[in-house]
């Protein structure tokens, strides 16, 4: 299952919780919260806020082309780095920090607002080791050894209690979302 990915909205987000944070924030704790947003929104509302994929690395689940654009890997999120800085010396155990302010009247929805703000109140303080460890327990997360695992966002939503016609609700939802991104 694949939902139509907004470069847009994963950059406010990524700003609105570096925002919440004061400015500055470790890498790895930035890309454990845009994915515990993103799980909860699909779980919440059938829909994540980005549309990334889901994948199992080393460190925990992340989303992957978030994962990449941190690194400088991947030209198709150029505003990215408009937003958050590369983190220091290349170094993703470093900080990243806000570069510009996410727009007031920008592509997030007041409930994606609500619950990114949520979200870094609730997992916000932890550690980049303690985000790790938490989300290592997910259900969904396979250790990938050297390599990345794809998460299957039906895995989530069966573990969450979603019911069968819920999660057809989603896949039908993922393919209408994938058909407007692409007009």
């Amino acid at each position: 299952m694949e939902f139509g990915f907004s470069e847009r909205k994963t950059t406010e987000a990524a700003a609105r919780l570096l925002r919440l944070a004061g400015g500055e924030m470790d890498l790895i704790v930035l890309l454990k919260l845009l994915y515990l947003a993103d799980r909860r929104a699909l779980v919440e509302r059938g829909m994540p806020i980005t549309g990334d994929r889901m994948v199992s690395m080393r460190k925990g689940p992340v989303l992957a082309r978030v994962y990449d654009a941190s690194k400088g890997k991947w030209v198709g999120m150029p505003s990215w780095h408009t937003f958050v800085s590369r983190p220091k010396d290349g170094d993703p155990d470093k900080p990243v920090q806000l570069l510009q302010e996410p727009p007031a009247d920008g592509a997030l929805s007041d409930y994606e607002i609500d619950l990114l703000a949520q979200v870094h109140a609730q997992y916000g303080h932890k550690d980049k080791w303690d985000l790790s460890e938490l989300t290592h327990n997910f259900p969904e997360y396979r250790f990938p050894g050297d390599s990345v695992l794809p998460i299957d966002p039906r895995v989530i939503l069966k573990s969450e209690g979603k019911s069968v016609e819920d999660i057809a609700w989603v896949e039908d939802l993922a393919r209408t979302a994938r058909a407007a991104v692409s007009r």
